[in-house]
């Protein structure tokens, strides 16, 4: 089937509301309605008799989901554990690292600003140092104190494909830990975790793989599990403990959103138009860049289907105008900064939804106002 023939039937499967152009897919994502029907299935499921639910059923659900998970990314599912965000899996993952006084994390100066946070308050309280540079200078900032190396698959703010692979390989064959944060990469990249070797690979299935609010995994090498904690100790760390039980046994607590993974992924190979929305993105970023009279940020190569393009200048309540005036959902991206404007182009998005934008974006950057 042509994925044009798919993209009519996808659009109205999405809860989203049909009188805003959602161009901002980058953020939290969007949930079609058979995904989230089997979602409130799964909620239902729970309140009708909780204590059969979490006591009883529970454990052999997270495994089968979790196996399923597995197969997606290329990884075996008792490798990995759901989180609610990959936010918390980077943060596990720092944590399990045991850093010591003087101990060095290199890092890209293109992450997500909660994981930066993430580093610089562990580094502080541990004496490490957390060390940030130019993506092709990572691993030649190397010291005899660098312990891990940490990037992003797919950047947040600008939007671009790294090199992980070579990077996870070189920072392997020295001897360091590494650390992946692959918030956008799932669904967008075809994955296999066992291949690309990070000792850490955080991921979220709420954003591209298109699953309920609050899905996310961290998946672990086999050397490594034995030092990572939960978020908290609860009965998990009762005997037999294992790296599941440590970090899934974790209170009372909705799991619907895990379960209806698999529904995702069944949803994902269903309506696989990914050819087509990074055409659209790419497309979508030239014209873009001719409109705003900037440059590119990086080759097409490194584009799939998010792109941020440059501002003119910073613009920081060009996204409300935009919502107000316009109703069109797109961030200004760069915290504190303003100045890239992002677009996700998802499954749903169409031609006209782009079009809508180059059309709203003159009158917008003419009214918005500049900060002083």
């Amino acid at each position: 089937m042509r994925s044009d023939d798919i993209l009519d039937g996808v659009r109205e499967l999405f809860l989203l509301d049909p009188d805003v152009v959602f161009l901002n897919h980058g953020s939290y994502g969007a949930c079609p309605k058979p995904v989230f029907e089997r979602y409130q299935a799964w909620q239902r499921e729970l309140e009708r008799e909780p204590v059969d639910f979490i006591s009883r059923r529970l454990p052999e659900l997270l495994d089968h989901a979790r196996a399923e998970l597995g197969a997606f990314v290329g990884a075996d599912g008792d490798d990995l554990t759901f989180v609610p965000n990959a936010t918390t899996g980077v943060n596990m993952a720092a944590r399990a690292l045991d850093l010591q006084p003087g101990d060095e994390v290199l890092a890209t100066n293109l992450e997500y600003g909660a994981c930066d946070l993430t580093w610089e308050w562990l580094c502080e309280r541990t004496g490490a140092r957390y060390v940030r540079t130019e993506v092709g200078q990572l691993l030649a900032q190397r010291s005899e104190r660098t312990r891990a190396v940490f990037l992003s698959h797919i950047t947040s703010e600008t939007a671009l494909l790294l090199p992980v692979a070579e990077v996870v390989a070189q920072a392997r064959a020295e001897g360091l830990v590494t650390i992946v944060d692959g918030a956008h990469a799932v669904a967008q990249v075809d994955l296999d975790l066992s291949a690309l070797g990070a000792d850490f690979y955080a991921g979220n299935c709420h954003k591209w793989l298109c699953a309920p609010k609050g899905s996310g995994f961290l998946y672990v090498r086999p050397e490594w599990q034995e030092r990572v904690d939960g978020p908290i100790v609860s009965w998990g760390y009762e005997e037999p403990v294992t790296f599941i039980s440590r970090t899934e046994r974790q209170g009372t607590r909705d799991s619907a959103a895990y379960l209806a993974v698999p529904d995702a992924i069944a949803f994902q190979r269903e309506h696989d138009v990914r050819d087509r929305c990074v055409a659209l993105a790419r497309e979508a970023r030239r014209e873009l860049c001719t409109l705003l009279d900037t440059e590119p940020l990086a080759p097409d190569a490194q584009v799939l289907q998010m792109a941020s393009v440059r501002l003119p200048e910073p613009q920081p309540d060009l996204s409300q105008r935009l919502f107000d005036e316009h109703r069109i959902e797109i961030p200004t991206m760069r915290h504190g900064r303003d100045d890239l404007l992002r677009i996700s182009i998802a499954p749903y998005t169409e031609r006209e939804d782009v079009e809508r934008l180059l059309d709203a974006l003159p009158d917008a950057l003419r009214t918005s106002r500049s900060p002083a």
